[in-house]
């Protein structure tokens, strides 16, 4: 076997192409837009390249055919906010070999070892947190948008070279055909009918004033629980609502309000990856025309939860419920939709978890992050889970 650095184009290529082969037969896997995981590597597009950085590598076997890729990436925002110096891994896709997936995990380790990182987490993302991350170990059915799938097997490759489980991750789905459960919604409408609350969806009309609020709830809610939280930029919300402009709903995209200021937030897309199955990663004028076409045809029926976040001060308070009231609403307008994913939500975020349960949704997949310390001498640390 054979490792390489991918630093042309035909190595460019080669990246992308391995997952289509690998899934070719599989059901449920959907091709990711090739220009949106190249938009990762390139550090005009991707801002963490200005406090970080990364490589590619592709694996051939002893015949020339690539049968394994994998990126590592330094952080440096996040990196020290732990006990050992930690990077990460990504984008791993292998073939069913423990050799082939060894020689991929010493290549990335030998390559953060020389940048004075003493640990290891994967698979992960070169950038946010709500794409690419994660191993799917459970659930393995269609995914969403930017969400996790592979082989069951990688879970194996992964444990047998030593990885553990630095914290789970969970995906809830809500059959919308059902009601709310009754004391759910006495609660949320409760707290709606409050002259002092107030509810607003996006409108692009109003993006700036409602991406500010957006972003002032989202830095003061993740702050209050993420050691090492690096506040969101209005821009990186701009630049993202303008690539899913196509095909965002505005009434997917939730603040609350207390007396006019921003307490709570909620982010929700269409899952448009029921339109990328058929596209194989391209979007050339045909396929632009395609998803418009399919997406005025009401082909999305699935949404995917992305996030939601309430201020400190006002958690627990019962906001939640009454912005998911609001949605049943819209789902009542917009029916074509018949069922929502929420994923993901750690394990170190209880209380996320308790408010997706208290509405009547099912815990269906399961996600795994997991860290690898190269001192095998040294102690390792799960990622705190907070009670509650």
């Amino acid at each position: 076997m054979r490792i390489t650095e991918v630093i042309d184009r035909r190595g460019r290529n080669e990246f992308l192409k391995l997952p289509k082969r690998l899934y070719k037969e599989d059901p449920w896997w959907v091709c990711p837009f090739d220009h949106e995981i190249e938009a990762v590597f390139d550090p005009s597009k991707n801002d963490y390249f200005n406090h970080g950085e990364a490589i590619r590598y592709i694996l051939r076997n002893d015949e020339g055919l690539v049968i394994g890729r994998i990126a590592a990436f330094i952080d440096t925002n996040s990196a020290d906010s732990y006990d050992q110096p930690t990077g990460g891994i990504g984008f791993f896709e292998c073939v069913n070999d423990q050799d082939a997936a060894n020689l991929l995990f010493d290549t990335a380790k030998s390559w953060l070892s020389e940048r004075k990182i003493e640990a290891m987490d994967g698979p992960v993302n070169f950038g946010e947190t709500d794409k690419y991350w994660g191993l799917l170990v459970e659930g393995f059915t269609h995914p969403s948008y930017e969400i996790a799938y592979n082989f069951p097997y990688y879970q194996s490759l992964f444990e047998t070279y030593g990885f553990l489980t630095y914290f789970n991750q969970e995906g809830f789905h809500l059959d919308l055909s059902k009601p709310l459960p009754p004391r759910f919604e006495k609660i949320a409408t409760w707290i709606a009918n409050k002259p002092e609350y107030t509810f607003e969806h996006l409108e692009f009309k109003q993006l700036d004033r409602h991406i500010t609020d957006f972003v002032a709830v989202f830095n003061e809610a993740w702050a209050s629980f993420k050691e090492d939280f690096k506040p969101l930029e209005k821009r990186y919300i701009m630049a993202t609502l303008k690539k899913v402009r196509s095909i965002i709903e505005e009434e997917f995209i939730w603040i609350a309000y207390h007396n006019k200021k921003p307490i709570a937030i909620y982010l929700m897309y269409p899952d448009v990856n029921m339109i990328l199955k058929h596209m194989n990663g391209k979007l050339d004028l045909f396929n632009k025309l395609k998803l418009l076409y399919l997406k005025k045809k009401k082909t999305m029926t699935r949404a995917r939860g992305v996030l939601m976040g309430v201020i400190p001060e006002f958690q627990g308070r019962g906001v939640e419920a009454a912005i998911i009231l609001q949605l049943q609403e819209v789902f009542k307008r917009k029916n074509h939709y018949t069922e929502i994913e929420f994923s993901w939500v750690g394990d170190f975020n209880p209380k996320m978890k308790k408010i997706f349960l208290s509405v009547g949704t099912k815990q269906v997949k399961t996600y795994k992050t997991y860290r690898f310390l190269f001192d095998r001498e040294k102690e390792f640390k799960r990622c705190p889970i907070p009670e509650g």
